[in-house]
């Protein structure tokens, strides 16, 4: 909004300085710094509103010991993360930009499916909520239709995302040297996927005070930089062909909700972190599973996702292996699952699982950048 109102006065000599929202990075900053802001000065009556209400966290029966002081602690935190993310981005992005909508409507969907989730587990005083059916089918329906739009639709979409929204980009593997593509249905199915798993990683993550929003924030950072290459052109040359991965002249928006992402998630840390005062909620996970899960399509780094997230990947496999062992066999291959819940088990302080899943993020962040020149 600001770009629109503001940047065609710096035309006008005595508004000349304005032409520094031109610059993407600037606007990334401004975004950053305005989501920032918001959750800082928003969150003390936020806390206060949700503690008046009494939507309070539900705790398992069955978990540490150590988490049943968390019960009542105020939850659906996550609703002004979102409320600054979306925020900050609408403000400093360029509204006619196709893949910020895209991104920012599944962000805002897949927290209206947390919300009610949420809601559930607090009107029956139970951690069950929503059930798994419902939330997964509501999820599989928004991402296949997006994933639907990406790959089938013409309108609005730019010319260089439908000249190779089908080929796959493969870490550590040229781009313009592999012809691997996929037919669009398969596309949208796996596109669903990746959407659909990242957001119930995060989802999964979310379990320890800060745990989850750490790593949000590593592959936040992680997708801004990827974003930005893919759309930046500098001194007349294209960085991403320069690096031969995939040139999308529009990505470079994205990087403006990255950034903003990050400011939110910046506030929210500041009172979510070990004792928590507030916490995240569905509301909050699922949204920014979902958003991240998007970045990695409309980036074209599907397969590298996994690297960069495999914090949530990790987490994701640890339940679907103890549910699966202890079906088959009857036996659990961890403590608790998800793992996080395993550390606690095996005697970690909290601080310390948390701390060492961050440090575990950074690195995975960093070998995927990397790959950048290794190809």
């Amino acid at each position: 909004m600001i770009y629109h109102f503001l940047f065609p006065l710096s035309e006008t000599p005595a508004f000349s300085f304005l032409n520094v929202l031109r610059y993407v990075p600037f606007r990334v900053l401004a975004a950053t710094m305005t989501a920032m802001l918001l959750t800082f000065g928003l969150y003390p009556w936020f806390i206060r509103m949700l503690q008046t209400k009494q939507i309070g966290q539900v705790v398992r029966d069955d978990g540490p010991e150590s988490h049943f002081s968390k019960a009542g602690t105020p939850t659906m935190g996550g609703s002004l993360i979102l409320l600054a993310l979306i925020g900050g981005t609408s403000l400093w992005a360029d509204a006619r930009n196709t893949m910020v909508w895209v991104v920012m409507a599944v962000t805002v969907l897949y927290g209206a499916i947390g919300y009610v989730d949420d809601a559930a587990k607090i009107s029956k005083r139970d951690t069950g909520g929503l059930k798994a059916r419902y939330k997964l089918l509501f999820q599989t329906g928004i991402a296949l239709v997006i994933c639907g739009y990406l790959f089938y639709g013409q309108q609005g979409l730019p010319e260089d995302w439908l000249s190779l929204r089908q080929r796959l980009s493969i870490p550590l593997v040229a781009f313009e040297r592999h012809p691997i593509s996929l037919p669009p249905w398969l596309y949208v199915l796996f596109g669903a996927w990746v959407i659909v798993g990242t957001s119930n990683a995060v989802n999964l993550t979310d379990g320890l005070d800060g745990l989850a929003i750490g790593p949000v924030m590593i592959n936040a950072a992680t997708y801004m930089v990827l974003a930005y290459i893919a759309g930046l052109t500098l001194f007349g040359n294209d960085m991403a062909r320069y690096l031969d991965i995939p040139s999308i002249s529009s990505a470079g928006e994205l990087a403006i909700y990255c950034g903003a992402l990050i400011g939110a998630g910046i506030g929210f840390l500041w009172y979510n972190t070990y004792p928590a005062q507030v916490f995240m909620g569905d509301v909050g996970s699922l949204a920014l599973g979902g958003g991240l899960g998007t970045l990695a399509v409309v980036t074209k780094n599907e397969l590298l996702s996994v690297l960069l997230g495999g914090i949530f990947v990790v987490e994701a496999v640890s339940v679907i292996g103890q549910v699966a062992s202890y079906k088959l066999f009857g036996k659990r291959i961890l403590l608790m699952a998800p793992i996080h819940h395993h550390f606690e088990k095996l005697g970690w302080a909290e601080p310390k699982v948390i701390v060492r899943f961050w440090i575990i993020s950074v690195m995975l962040a960093i070998a995927s950048l990397s790959t950048l020149k290794l190809r």
